[in-house]
């Protein structure tokens, strides 16, 4: 740990004692928040024996980026793919990949964001009004590719409530000067006149994003990939001159577009809508990954100038509904459909397509909510649901390094908990059977899987809570790991799948422990998992079609590690209450094989630590953010350095008692420091943007 971070964090612990001499005030609202990914029966975060967190209003607005990668990157156990401005999918605890499900309100993107870490998610953080991350195995109600975590993005396009005053809405607007770039969002709900015993309101929203390339602090291959490569060309004798890549990372322009409209018949004791969403995308791949011409005549490759691009399109429609009631044994009713029909095209620098993938997919989900019941002194509540996923996904062209594929995967689950004054005792279970088919061949696989968890809760004091949950989870390996075979340009790499791969099974536990009074809040969460056959790829040595190639193996892994999280009301200065705010991350991620047991880009211990001022009319904040360097990397992975960003914030609200209208100015990596993020691909080949200031005006109704 370098000695920054070492200082930052004595820092954020000495805020503790200033907090505890405060007198009370309002408590902190973040643990009051209910969070319903984690559970039907949908408790509050601080209820919750898992680590969860939710984004929503100022700081989600403060947040936003241009993907939901970035956008959550500096929550605790969370990292990014980054793969340039139009790519970043979400990292928890060092799991990617199909580890990790992406939902919009509790259905799948139904995209190929899963496949490689240059795909899109087709859910944009544009609209969103809440994102709750469940950090921590969620495959009893989310199926296997929620092994290690879930991120669920609400965006409103299905009214579940009346709007005050029969409508209300936003809009936001806003401007960055790393990429030149300009954003426009909004969205409104409007009653439009009674049905039956209920009210019709209709939802209509829309966004539109574009930027440049964007600037960088320096060259775009960093210093060790450089060396790496000057000493490879002087072992082979070769010394080829190449213009290095300075201050600015090409290809990252992108375009963005969409919008949705929803109709939802919303009455007493629930509502029941649908809604139809487009989403356009266009963005360059950076890093240099351009497909090469084949060999000219006299024997000489040439490669066109420019880079590939990916023109996305995705056309979704969406069902959603619950209904309280008497229902026998069930007192809520809970149904979610989601059809998408989705499609991105690889464009090469010549304008031709390389490559196309589509994806068409189903998924929905059923659940009903037990009545309580009185029994041994306490209270019974629980959950059943169906769950239900269908997939036909193709690639086609030259990057086609998976098949043609038909996957179906149906799932049913159950969970109950037992409350007895302080304590609480949790246990669930869910049988989930996955078939994968591929077209051309008609080869198959079919996997049963059965996944429990058991957890007890106990809060002895109405400021304290603590939990242990544990789990058994099996995890159906997914088509890519199962079929790849293929030149994969993206991340570099020859891929090569395995057929006759088995079920993940990880066991483990996770603890937490929260503390919180009205100046001060604080939680950690520890946790470790073991796997039995983790599927992950490795570096083989050899070559294919000049790339290095790379094989899905299983090896037994273990995961460790921590969240720590902190608040505190400091003082009050004038108009302003000074908060302070700190929150660390680790994990450890290590495979049994002999040689080298570190696991490939699992991210550095990291932390962010800030300082706000609140008052009615403007609010004040700044932050640190810190990395420390990453070196537990594997074979052929270069270690990475740490990094120390400093961002500031500036929030106006001229219209204080309304609220209605607030202007953001905010400056990100004021210092301009180069920044590379390990759990990225492109880690060597293009850093992060560098200093970029936003200004965003954002108005309510």
């Amino acid at each position: 740990m370098n000695r920054k971070f070492y200082l930052s964090g004595v820092a954020a612990l000495a805020i503790v004692p200033a907090s505890a001499q405060a007198q009370d005030e309002e408590r902190f609202e973040n643990d009051d928040q209910i969070i319903v990914t984690a559970s039907p029966l949908e408790r509050s975060v601080g209820e919750t024996i898992i680590g969860t967190s939710v984004l929503s209003d100022e700081e989600l607005q403060r947040r936003i980026a241009n993907s939901i990668g970035e956008t959550l990157r500096r929550e605790p156990g969370v990292s990014s793919t980054f793969f340039g401005q139009g790519a970043s999918r979400p990292i928890i605890r060092g799991l990617g990949g199909d580890r990790i499900r992406v939902l919009d309100a509790g259905i799948g993107s139904i995209d190929a964001s899963a496949t490689s870490p240059d795909h899109a998610v087709a859910v944009d953080p544009a609209t969103a009004e809440r994102i709750e991350i469940v950090r921590g195995t969620s495959m009893l109600l989310y199926g296997s590719s929620a092994a290690g975590g879930v991120v669920n993005v609400f965006n409103g396009r299905i009214p579940t409530e009346l709007p005050e005053d029969g409508v209300d809405g936003a809009l936001r607007i806003g401007r960055s000067t790393v990429d030149n770039g300009v954003e426009a969002s909004g969205g409104f709900d409007l009653a439009i006149g009674e049905f039956g015993n209920g009210t019709l309101v209709f939802h209509g929203d829309g966004f539109y994003r574009d930027a440049d390339d964007y600037d960088i602090p320096g060259f775009a291959e960093s210093a060790r990939f450089i060396a790496a490569e000057e000493a490879e060309e002087e072992e082979e004798e070769e010394h080829e001159e190449e213009e290095e890549v300075f201050g600015t990372a090409e290809n990252s322009a992108f375009e963005t577009k969409g919008g949705s409209a929803g109709l939802s018949w919303v009455f007493d004791g629930g509502f029941f809508g649908i809604s139809g969403t487009a989403m356009d995308t266009n963005y360059g791949v950076p890093g240099g990954h351009g497909h090469e011409e084949g060999e000219e005549e006299e024997g000489e490759e040439e490669e066109e100038e420019g880079g590939v691009t990916i023109d996305l399109r995705q056309r979704r429609l969406d069902l959603n509904g619950e209904i309280e009631g008497d229902f026998a044994l069930f007192q809520k009713a809970k149904i979610r459909v989601g059809y998408a029909d989705y499609e991105h095209a690889e464009i090469e620098p010549s304008g031709e397509v390389g490559t196309l993938f589509t994806n068409e997919g189903w998924e929905g989900r059923f659940e009903l909510v037990d009545k309580p019941m009185q029994a041994m002194g306490g209270e019974i509540n629980g959950a059943v649901g169906f769950q239900f996923r269908v997939r036909d996904f193709s690639a086609i062209g030259e990057e086609a390094f998976v098949p043609p594929t038909n996957s179906d995967q149906y799932g049913v689950f159950a969970i109950k908990e037992f409350t007895n004054g302080p304590w609480r005792f949790e246990l669930g279970g869910r049988y989930e059977h996955t078939s994968h088919t591929v077209d051309e061949t008609g080869f198959s696989r079919d996997f049963d899987g059965f996944s429990v968890s058991g957890g007890v809760g106990f809060q002895p004091t109405e400021n304290t809570f603590f939990g242990v949950n544990g789990f058994r989870t099996e995890r159906a390996p997914s088509t890519e790991e199962l079929f790849s075979n293929g030149p994969h340009l993206a991340t570099n790499q020859f891929e090569i799948g395995d057929p006759t791969l088995e079920e993940e099974v990880g066991r483990g536990v996770e603890a937490t422990a929260r503390y919180s009074t009205d100046r001060f809040s604080v939680s950690v969460n520890g946790f470790y998992t073991s796997y039995k056959d983790f599927i992950y790829e490795i570096e083989t040595g050899a070559e294919e079609d000049g790339l290095p190639v790379f094989q899905f193996i299983a090896a037994d892994a273990d995961f460790r590690g921590f969240e720590v999280q902190g608040e505190a009301e400091l003082f009050r200065a004038g108009a302003f209450d000074v908060h302070g705010d700190a929150s660390i991350d680790y994990v450890r991620a290590t495979a049994d094989v002999v040689g080298n047991e570190n696991l490939p880009r699992i991210p550095p211990l990291s932390g962010i630590f800030g300082v706000e001022a609140r008052s009615e009319i403007v609010d004040l904040r700044a932050e640190l953010e810190i990395a420390s360097d990453q070196d537990d990397v594997s074979d052929f992975e270069l270690p990475t350095d740490g990094y120390e960003v400093f961002n500031a914030f500036v929030t106006l609200r001229p219209f204080a008692a309304a609220r209605t209208l607030s202007v953001q100015v905010s400056g990100h990596n004021l210092t301009d420091e180069e920044v590379r993020l390990h759990t990225s691909f492109l880690k060597d080949l293009v850093p992060l943007p560098g200093r970029n200031f936003r200004v965003s005006l954002r108005g309510e109704f």
